[in-house]
């Protein structure tokens, strides 16, 4: 098998023009939702976090590729987040707008100004627009000023910053604080930050959120990662994220590497090692990732971001150890993904799920706020990148 040949046409050939496809011309960004009959809604809401994670893809792309067609997709994302879910009144971005650019959810989540700031970071590395750079830098200062406690980072605010209760980041019946989802997403998007600017303030922040996930988050006992916490940081679910244990896995190993020190790269790299095997041990069912375990309750739908974000945790760790069995298993998702994850479908991209027989029963939608080209993008874009 020829893996990067292979994920670099899924790349190119479908990924990519699905997306240049839903571009608005009109009203700007990328329409926010396409059905499972894809049926495009052109007056459904846009997520910003859709919209942060499209203009990510198409600059990394336009970096990966070195095809200008891509550079432009990301300015028509960048002049979107900039014009239209920028807050220009109390600063941050808002959760979502309408289809024409209006405030519509304006919560301000740090998971949401986390992945503004991924892709702005990216966005500068492509264009060398020093605007998107003192953009990103304005979010950074508000998470390091409004977004923190003694314990961590905060999470939910609303439109002027005041806290409110964290419901678009909870599940399972509970109401977290703080959630692993979060600060993970924080560190890729400080590691992406720190990486095209060198600031020290970045620098110090994203070293104190490696120390929170080896101390706070990591669960030496179970060598898996705690997801929801209270205000204090104290665990309060049993919840095992398969998904989110892997991509945290090579998002840790990134950020040590991106930091230069060779203390913490040897100590974040120690543990990442035991998540993976924990995972391998754990997640995998008949070549695929099954969801998550709650409760001793195995959840065995096969999700597409996790089998992306899979592929890369253990090639990065066959990378690391040279263990094969981690080589392996990345062409037996890739095998996965392309027999069933992928929509054959003309005009379609990925399924949302399957389930344990491999069909797409739950029919979700193949363009949501939530459904983008970020895993998966990424997933081609690492591959393509480690294999050459």
């Amino acid at each position: 098998m020829n893996l990067a040949r292979e994920v670099r046409r899924e790349l190119t050939d479908r990924i990519i023009p699905f997306w240049k496809r839903l571009r608005d011309d009109e009203h700007g960004g990328y329409y926010g939702y396409m059905d499972f009959e894809l049926k495009v809604d052109k007056e459904y809401e846009k997520g910003c976090i859709l919209n942060s994670r499209i203009l990510w893809f198409f600059a990394n792309a336009y970096m990966t590729l070195k095809d200008k067609s891509l550079l432009a997709e990301a300015a028509h994302a960048y002049s979107f987040m900039r014009d239209c879910c920028e807050d220009k009144e109390y600063g941050g971005v808002f959760w979502s707008v309408t289809y024409d650019g209006l405030p519509l959810d304006t919560t301000k989540h740090i998971y949401n100004q986390a992945f503004a700031i991924y892709a702005l970071s990216s966005y500068y590395a492509a264009s060398n627009d020093s605007s998107a750079l003192d953009f990103a830098m304005s979010l950074f200062e508000k998470i390091e000023t409004i977004g923190t406690d003694s314990y961590g980072y905060l999470e939910s605010f609303n439109r002027k910053w005041e806290l409110e209760d964290n419901d678009k980041l909870s599940e399972n019946g509970l109401l977290a604080d703080k959630t692993m989802n979060t600060l993970l997403h924080v560190l890729e998007a400080y590691t992406e930050l720190y990486r095209v600017n060198k600031d020290e303030k970045v620098r110090s922040a994203l070293v104190k959120i490696l120390d929170a996930f080896r101390n706070q988050v990591y669960n030496e006992k179970t060598n898996r990662l705690e997801v929801f916490f209270d205000e204090k940081m104290n665990t309060i679910s049993d919840l095992y994220s398969y998904g989110h244990d892997i991509e945290a896995s090579w998002l840790l190993d990134r950020a040590a590497t991106v930091l230069s020190d060779d203390k913490i790269k040897a100590d974040t790299n120690a543990y990442t090692n035991k998540l993976v095997a924990e995972v391998y041990n754990e997640a995998l069912a008949d070549g695929a990732m099954n969801n998550e375990c709650f409760k001793g309750v195995v959840d065995t739908t096969r999700v597409w971001w996790v089998q992306a974000e899979a592929m890369v945790g253990f090639y990065n760790c066959y990378e690391k150890t040279g263990e094969e069995k981690y080589k392996d298993i990345t062409e037996q998702l890739w095998d996965y993904i392309k027999n069933y994850i992928i929509d054959k479908r003309e005009g379609s991209e990925w399924f949302w799920d399957l389930d344990k027989d491999n069909n797409p029963v739950s029919r979700k939608p193949i363009v949501e706020p939530w459904k983008c080209p970020y895993h998966n993008g990424r997933m081609c874009m690492e591959i393509i990148r480690r294999c050459l």
